[in-house]
């Protein structure tokens, strides 16, 4: 089968078991760059955590523990002899997480091995998740990097054996893939990472964001230089930079990216209510117009975030997954406890809340104060807040 057909089969969240058979190349569907694959109960945990923290990989699991939410969660579920799953995925990642034991990745994968400037990243973690381990392809498949991610989001011990990896600096490419940073273009990844490499001048520009990113024992390297803005880092000479933000950057600003790769961190919170009733399509409408007039990226929206009355807002639930976006409600007790600048007793006495969106984006981004308190325009009402980490309560 040609991998154009495998990316081909299904749609996304589609539910198909996926039936291995030898010298038959599975039918796998690719979403993103890397695949987690998990064949025990315990394994299948940790591998729903990894996908959960690593936004856009696709999971693997044997249908035998499937729990019915598959679907929704795009999971693909197989049955048969995992090795033969492995011809499929070689081709289709840039890396692969294998929640199975050493010995046996290492005699599965034997005859698919070609060379270093091919084979994909594999990275295993045993079934406890204590040790993740690179195994192959290592520094050009990121294999290290993808171990250290792992371990982090797992709470388990990266076990990197290449001698040079001792620099412990940022993987370009991976970095923030834990929290769901995602770049906004891949242009510049191959020089960004060069300079990083090579030890010149880097900029790190964080706006916004998961502020404990720097994992490595020792303090960020003298070649790179953390600044608060982007306008901050252009008055000084730099040679690249990873620019971390929310923002849309003006004309002026974009000067840093002419060797800089953006990032766009999950920090933007939106606090909604609205008619019963209310179409998608308006929803998103609002949306994408507030986000606009704020200068603000669509793909740093972390959550939707309501009363628990409208869980079953059809509207909502449609643009929440649309977009990937986490949808939370709070019950009208969770949301009185918030500080209100504009309460209401109409709401209330529909309700039991004096307020829906402004309470709801205070209480999951731990903002104090919002970036839009109130926005009402048609059927929906809009709250827009920036996560501030250390006083969050969800």
């Amino acid at each position: 089968m040609r991998q154009e057909d495998m990316n081909g089969m299904g749609t996304p969240g589609e539910s198909v078991v996926i039936k291995l058979q030898e010298d038959v190349l599975a039918p796998i569907r690719v979403t993103g760059d890397y695949a987690v694959v998990a064949i025990t109960k315990h394994g299948v945990e940790l591998g729903r955590k990894l996908t959960d923290q690593f936004p856009g990989t696709d999971l693997y699991t044997m249908s035998k523990f499937a729990r019915g939410d598959e679907e929704s969660k795009g999971i693909q579920l197989f049955e048969g002899s995992v090795r033969m799953l492995f011809p499929a995925l070689f081709p289709a990642y840039k890396g692969l997480i294998l929640i199975i034991s050493l010995g046996a990745v290492v005699r599965m994968i034997a005859p698919l091995l070609k060379d270093k400037k091919t084979d994909p990243g594999v990275v295993v973690v045993d079934d406890k998740g204590q040790f993740a381990i690179s195994v192959l392809s290592g520094h050009l498949g990121g294999a290290n990097e993808l171990a250290k991610e792992a371990a982090a989001v797992l709470g388990a011990v990266p076990v990197i054996t290449t001698a040079s990896d001792v620099q412990q600096t940022i993987p370009v490419d991976l970095f923030g893939r834990r929290f769901g940073w995602r770049w906004e273009s891949d242009e510049k990844l191959t020089p960004v990472s060069a300079s990083v490499v090579n030890e010149e001048r880097v900029a790190i520009v964080q706006e916004s964001g998961e502020p404990d990113w720097w994992t490595a024992e020792r303090p960020l390297p003298e070649h790179m230089r953390v600044f608060g803005s982007v306008g901050e880092a252009l008055q000084h000479e730099m040679d690249a930079a990873l620019v971390i933000t929310h923002r849309l950057l003006n004309d002026e600003e974009k000067a840093i990216l002419a060797n800089g790769v953006l990032y766009r961190p999950k920090s933007i919170v939106l606090g909604i209510g609205c008619n019963r009733g209310t179409s998608a399509e308006e929803i998103e409408q609002v949306i994408m117009e507030t986000l606009a007039e704020q200068k603000f990226s669509s793909m740093s929206v972390r959550a939707l975030c309501s009363i628990n009355l409208k869980q079953d807002e059809a509207g909502i639930l449609e643009t929440a997954a649309k977009h990937g976006w986490e949808f939370v409600c709070y019950t009208p007790e969770e949301l009185n406890e918030m500080p209100m600048e504009e309460p209401s007793n109409t709401v209330y006495k529909f309700t039991g809340a004096y307020g829906v969106s402004e309470p709801a984006a205070k209480r999951y981004s731990g903002a104090e104060q919002l970036v839009v308190t109130k926005k009402k325009s048609g059927n929906v009402t809009l709250s827009v807040a920036l996560m501030n980490y250390s006083r969050r309560l969800k």
